[in-house]
Parts: C-alpha cells; structure tokens; sequence
C-alpha cells in the first residue's frame, strides 16, 4: 500500500485533477522535467487509485442528497473535470469494488478532499478494465451470467478479458479442465454454431470418434436397460414389442441400480455391457417360455428376414448389365444363383405343406 499524493481539502473537484505543485528542480533540471517526473512517480506507485480515490472523495454516493454532503454528482463532477460521466462512473465502480472487497473505504466513510492509503498499481487492472467491459453488450452478459451463478461479476470479466490465462489454466489443472467442459455442454446447447463447430473439431480427430462412439454404444446399452426397467414394454431381437415381466423388470432396475451409483470419474462401460447383455438374455428366456410369444417372434423374424432379401433381389437387376453380360460373366455367380433358387424352392414347398388345406 502506498499513500497517495493528493490536493488539499480546499480544492474543487476540477483542480483535484489538476497536477500536484512540484518542489523546485535541482541540478539544472527544467521544472517541467522535474514535474512529469514527479506525476511519473506518484502514478507509477498507485495508477488509477490516484485517480479514482478523487472520484470516490468527491463524487456523492447514490441513494445520497446533495444537502447530506458537499460532494457533488457524477455528472457534476464529470462537467468540472470536462470529460464524459460514464468515464467517471467507470472510476467510480472500480473503487466500489475494491471497497466491497476491503481494499479501500467505502464511499460513505470517505470526506472530501481526504487523503488515504492506496492499493498498489498492479491491483488497479483487475477493477477498472474489467469494470469498463462490464458496459459492453458481452460484458452485461458475462455480469448476469456471473450473477446468477452467485460470483461476484469482476471475477467472470477478468477471465474473459484473458482468454489465454484461462487456457493455461484448463491445461494445468484438471479441476479446471471439468469445470469448462460441464460449462460448455450447457453453453451448446442454446448455440446451435457452436454445436456444430465441437461436431466437426470430434469427427477430425480420430481418437476423439473411438471415444465419442464407445460411449455412445454405453449410452445405447443403458437406454436400454431404463427402457426396461422404468418401460412398460421392450422390444424382442425380432424386433415385437412386449409387455415387461415383473422379473425382468427387477432385474434391470438392479442393474440400473449399479451403474447410477458409479462416480462421474468410473467408466460405465464395462457396467453397461454387463446389464445389456444380462437384460438382453432375460428377454430372449421370456420369449422362449411362452409358446404362443415364441412362435410370434419366429414368425417376426422370418417376415423380417424375407423383407431385407426382398429389397435385396428388388436392387440385383441384370438390366444395366445385359450389354456386358461377357465382361461380368463369372461361374461362381451362376452357381450362386442356383444354390439360392434351391433354397427358395424348398421354403416355399415347405410353407406350402405347412399351409392350411383351404389356403393349398
């Protein structure tokens, strides 16, 4: 701390800014020489303080009437200085929040003209120059934001203002590192451009895409398992839906029990896989131990099956090689072919055995 050089109680608030009188120079030194050294010192040990503490001393206090004090307003104040109230009021906030964070005294306890002990020059930045952001439209964002979030305001600007203190940061500590990804997975998802931005930064990095599609697949398994243990119905490997047993049901909320209690840091993969594939099984029993549900699942799956290999010849069409059937000829697709009307043949005669005799 270092105790500012500053005009007596006598003076207004328009000589206040005015330079302080300067001992005569010795040594042949110019007067004005010797007073720009002089400023040149006492800025050099307070900065803005200086500055703001004339602000702070002569400026009255809002919520204050002008017959409870001889300071004057803001506006005033900025007239006898002939510069702008929002610069003035810029001065003004920093010292505010210095004096909230009990670096200097409040405004109330401060008399016109008073001298007082000032912060150090270095500490100067962190109020003003984040306070003047503060009246920008990014820096109203960042104070509401910062509000809301129950910090003081200073503290989310100044980061803003040093993008590259915060990266540094985030490399270095991994407090940091979880505190701006849980930051950013709820800043995308009102950023549409910023979505797709981290999209096309994953789907370039090939590790990142293992990664991304690992836990997808955990994601998948445990939507899974929630489906069935929170669900009314599950979806067989056939593809039918049906009404979820009170066995089966138990026993995915049981696994659904284990990996909720897992910590954010314990990878649910391994977890994930186990549940899935138990639940998985489970299904499949319960199909099986009821006839009329089995039966229904096989007639499910052929109707599946017989629907992909239909879509399939629709697509294996000679027409656009009739020109070239000499260049595309090979035997091993004729025997193929006649391997696979084979097999045709016999579902078909045996669907038709199985048909009822008004339907032969």
């Amino acid at each position: 701390m270092t105790t500012a050089i500053v005009p007596s109680p006598s003076q207004s608030p328009a000589e206040a800014l005015s330079p302080a009188p300067v001992p005569e120079a010795d040594g042949g030194v110019p007067d004005a020489v010797a007073r720009d050294a002089h400023e040149f010192g006492a800025y050099a040990r307070t900065g803005g303080w200086a500055f703001a503490l004339k602000v702070a001393r002569s400026v009255r206090p809002g919520g204050q009437g002008a017959d409870e004090t001889d300071k004057v307003s803001a506006r005033r104040f900025a007239e006898l200085a002939g510069c702008s109230p929002e610069r003035v009021m810029r001065y003004y906030k920093a010292w505010d929040l210095a004096a909230d964070d009990g670096l200097v005294p409040q405004f109330e306890a401060l008399s016109v003209g008073e001298d007082v002990e000032l912060p150090d020059a270095d500490a100067w930045s962190g109020y003003y120059a984040s306070r003047s952001s503060a009246t920008s439209v990014r820096g109203v964002a960042i104070t509401a934001a910062a509000e809301a979030e129950g910090i003081r305001p200073t503290k989310a600007l100044e980061v803003a203002e040093n993008p590259t203190a915060l990266r540094a940061a985030i490399l270095a500590d991994p407090d940091t590192a979880r505190a701006a990804r849980s930051a950013l997975l709820d800043r995308i998802k009102e950023d549409p451009a910023l979505q797709t931005e981290l999209a096309r930064d994953l789907a370039r990095d090939d590790e990142l895409k293992k990664a991304v599609a690992g836990e997808s697949r955990t994601a998948d398994r445990i939507g899974f398992v929630r489906q069935v243990a929170e669900g009314g119905q599950v979806r067989t490997p056939a593809g039918q839906s049906i009404d979820v047993p009170a066995g089966l049901r138990a026993e995915a909320e049981r696994h659904l029990s284990l990996i909720d209690e897992l910590d954010d840091d314990e990878a649910a993969g391994q977890w994930a896989g186990e549940a899935y594939e138990s639940v998985k099984a489970l299904v499949a029993e319960t199909v099986e131990a009821d006839p009329e549900l089995r039966v229904r699942e096989r007639r499910t799956k052929f109707y599946s099956s017989l629907q992909k290999a239909t879509k399939v010849f629709e697509e294996l069409t000679f027409n656009d090689a009739d020109a070239d059937a000499d260049a595309i000829y090979e035997d091993d697709m004729v025997q193929r072919l006649e391997a696979l009307q084979d097999a045709l043949a016999t579902c078909i005669t045996a669907l038709r055995k199985a048909a009822p005799a008004t339907g032969r």
